[in-house]
């Protein structure tokens, strides 16, 4: 087959929309996160259908471009969520990069999957791989390679989805929180399953059957994980253009409210999505651009609340695990990201609150695991965890991590399937591998490493000495970071504590992106009590 027609076109996105409509389900049992904008799958199978039944009221006779310019439209006004949004944006793609042919040969297949990654990552303010925008990236970095390699324009899309089922099987790799719940990723799944059911419906000159129930069986082995939502409400809306404000100056009005953004301007109309705790100060900024419609407001943590209760209320006592996990950990933040990783049991305590082998070997006991991994995450607590190898039964390993940062690195190096002294390599070694310092005030005055420190002053501390001294918590955390970030650095993480400031947490967290570009610097609330800032490299 040299080239699909307008015909062929209208079969594949019907069929399209069958198949995510039939997964839509499986789809959403794929989400790790704890309210990812309502559920992938539903927002996804939402959003396209909703468009193709806006190509299927099409006249018949209308001509390729017309189609894909119908989808990628109506796809926008009916996005609902992060992953509609996204699916718009790949679908404006596909329909930008074909343009204004009359048929989709292996050329302009080859210029759809390419305008869908343009298109789809410039949406993204900050993407992240692992995900959606992966799977489409490697399709188009196949079709870019290979192109020329085919004539029949069916079998070109075969292996564009060959390509992509390659990438979704290998997002586990590129984000933990895939590995760590067993799943791949929700919105590549999606993309593949449309992707899937258009391919099929080109060779059998059918579409898929829409069918009541679920589809196809997925991996359904989930877990969602309790963690704290900084932004409350999950807000969404349209806006119809009228004035001469530019969508940036309502992109530069809204950024700091929030978190999520997908701002897509589309010529008379301007899609919004964003996490924020203040709704309505967005929607004022939205009055001054035009007129809204479609406006949606959803608690993310109410919502996220009901979740977990209910996960909870369903859990039954289970049978003996190989592995569990007790962590000293300081801040609720803290703790949410070491139960992010699957710890079993978070004992409270850290600098100034040291808890007792006591302490710590009444959570091991709570563990049902023959072998246990306790971190200590600070060096005045590894002598009483120790201590605990010979006051029970169990299989107890202390993996020596001297800060929180180290333990979160250990826990995301563990591997479920190997055996106990290969975990304790590997987490040894990644640990090691975190550089770590923390940010505080001076609780008195004192002669130091070499440097007069006032009470009241910004100390940095890591390598248990003082590293750098001033007036300001930004300076001085920048100043950390410096000391912190060598060659072999790739990822550079700030923990804010209970007592910083999130305005001046997001300063610092910019300030760093600007002076290493080329590292992944990540954000995170501590809660942690003494120091308003800890920062790790590694």
């Amino acid at each position: 087959m040299k080239s699909f027609d307008s015909k062929i076109i209208r079969l594949m996105v019907k069929s399209a929309s069958n198949s995510i409509v039939n997964c839509a389900d499986e789809i959403n049992d794929m989400n790790v996160f704890p309210v990812p904008d309502g559920d992938t799958g539903t927002n996804m199978s939402l959003t396209f259908s909703a468009a193709a039944a806006s190509v299927d009221a099409l006249d018949s006779e209308a001509p390729v471009n017309v189609i894909l310019e119908t989808l990628a439209k109506v796809s926008l006004r009916n996005a609902r969520g992060n992953s509609g949004v996204i699916l718009s944006q790949i679908l404006r793609g596909v329909w930008q990069g074909i343009g204004d042919c009359g048929e989709v040969g292996v050329s302009e297949l080859k210029n759809a999957a390419c305008g869908a990654r343009d298109t789809a990552y410039r949406a993204v303010m900050k993407p992240a791989e692992g995900t959606v925008l992966t799977v489409v990236r490697e399709i188009a970095e196949f079709a870019e390679e290979h192109f020329v390699e085919f004539d029949d324009v069916f079998e070109f899309a075969r292996r564009l989805l060959k390509a992509g089922e390659d990438s979704l099987a290998r997002t586990p790799e590129a984000l933990p929180a895939l590995k760590q719940a067993g799943v791949v990723d929700a919105g590549g799944c999606g993309i593949i399953i449309l992707l899937k059911g258009a391919v099929e419906a080109a060779e059998s000159g059918r579409p898929a059957a829409l069918r009541e129930g679920k589809g196809a069986a997925l991996p359904k082995e989930t877990k969602t994980i309790e963690t704290e939502i900084k932004y409350k409400y999950c807000t969404e809306f349209l806006i119809n253009k009228e004035t001469a404000r530019s969508t940036a100056q309502f992109m530069a009005a809204i950024k700091a409210k929030g978190d999520c953004m997908l701002v897509i301007d589309d010529d008379d109309i301007v899609k919004v999505h964003i996490h924020t705790n203040h709704p309505g100060y967005v929607l004022e900024q939205a009055v001054k651009l035009g007129e809204m419609t479609n406006i949606k407001i959803d608690n993310m943590k109410y919502q996220h609340n009901e979740i977990i209760a209910a996960e909870k209320d369903s859990k039954k006592d289970g049978e003996l695990k190989k592995y569990g996990f007790v962590s000293v950990v300081s801040g609720s933040g803290m703790r949410d990201l070491f139960k992010s990783l699957d710890c079993d049991e978070v004992v409270e305590g850290g600098q100034s609150m040291n808890p007792s082998a006591q302490d710590i070997l009444s959570s091991v006991e709570q563990v049902n695991a023959e072998n246990v991994f306790i971190l200590p995450n600070n060096k005045n607590i590894i002598m009483a965890a120790d201590q605990v190898c010979g006051l029970t039964d169990k299989n107890v390993i202390v993996i020596p991590t001297r800060d929180m940062p180290q333990g979160i690195t250990a826990m995301a190096s563990f591997m479920p399937e190997a055996e106990p002294d290969e975990n304790i390599e590997a987490m040894n070694e990644a640990s090691a591998m975190v550089k770590c310092g923390q940010v505080t005030i001076a609780a008195r005055s004192a002669k130091i490493d070499g440097m007069d420190i006032a009470k009241g002053d910004v100390i940095a501390v890591a390598g248990g000495s003082v590293r750098f001294s001033g007036s300001d918590m930004q300076s001085v955390a920048i100043s950390l970071a410096g000391e912190l970030v060598d060659d072999d650095s790739g990822v550079l993480s700030l923990y804010y504590g209970l007592d910083a400031d999130s305005d001046e947490a997001e300063a610092i967290r910019d300030a760093l992106e600007d002076i290493y570009p080329d590292l992944d610097v990540k954000m995170n609330y501590g809660g942690q009590d003494v120091y308003p800032y800890i920062i790790a490299a590694e």
